[in-house]
C-alpha cells in the first residue's frame, strides 16, 4: 500500500512539475486517488498560478473544494471536478470571474450548488448523475450565460421540466420521466 501511495504522489509531483516548467495552462490532476487538494502544490506553482485556466480533478475522493483553491486558481476557465465525492462548494467559486464550464456530474450533491447561479461567465453546468431535487430556476433563467445545463440522472422534480424554451435562454438536459405505473 505503501508504494501505491509513493506511486501517486510521485504522479502528482510530476505533472505538477510539468505544468510549472512547461507553463502550460492546464494541470490534470485526473485519476490521482486525491482525497484533498495537496498543500503544497499551491507553493510549487505559486508563479505560475495567473496562467492557469483548465484544471481537472476527475475521478479523485475529493470531498470537499477549499476556498484557498479557489482563491489561487483565480483565472480558471474550466473546471472539472467530476467523480467525486462533493456535496457542496465554497461561495468565493463566485470570485471566478472567467469560468466558462464545470463538471460536477457523478458527485453527491442533493442541491444545486448556489454559487454556480452567481457565476455570470458560466456557460456549461454539467450536474449529471447526482441527487438533485431542486433547482433556483428563477436564478438560472437570468445567468445570460448560460448555455447548457445538465441535469440528467437527478431526482428533479415536475417543476424543473416544465422550463423550456423560450423560458429559459439555454439547454436543459434531463433524463426521460419515468412512466407511471399502471395500478
Amino acid at each position: 500500500m505503501q508504494k501505491r501511495m509513493g506511486e501517486a504522489v510521485a504522479r502528482v509531483a510530476r505533472k505538477v512539475n510539468d505544468t510549472v516548467e512547461n507553463k502550460t495552462d492546464s494541470l490534470d490532476l485526473a485519476n490521482c486517488k486525491l482525497m484533498t487538494f495537496p498543500a503544497g502544490i499551491y507553493k510549487a506553482m505559486r508563479s505560475v498560478t495567473e496562467g492557469i485556466h483548465h484544471i481537472s480533478l476527475a475521478n479523485n475522493e475529493l470531498k470537499s473544494l477549499t476556498s484557498r483553491f479557489v482563491t489561487t486558481f483565480s483565472q480558471l476557465r474550466e473546471l472539472n471536478l467530476a467523480g467525486n465525492y462533493l456535496h457542496r462548494l465554497p461561495e468565493e467559486l463566485t470570485s471566478l470571474l472567467h469560468l466558462r464550464a464545470i463538471d460536477l456530474s457523478r458527485n453527491r450533491f442533493r442541491r444545486f450548488p448556489e454559487p454556480l447561479a452567481t457565476v455570470a461567465t458560466l456557460e456549461t453546468i454539467d450536474l449529471e448523475e447526482n441527487e438533485i431535487a431542486e433547482v433556483p430556476v428563477e436564478k438560472l433563467a437570468t445567468m445570460a450565460s448560460l448555455r447548457s445545463l445538465n441535469l440528467r440522472a437527478n431526482p428533479v422534480g415536475p417543476e424543473v421540466r416544465l422550463l423550456v424554451r423560450p423560458l429559459v435562454p439555454f439547454d436543459l438536459l434531463l433524463s426521460p420521466e419515468e412512466p407511471v405505473p399502471k395500478a
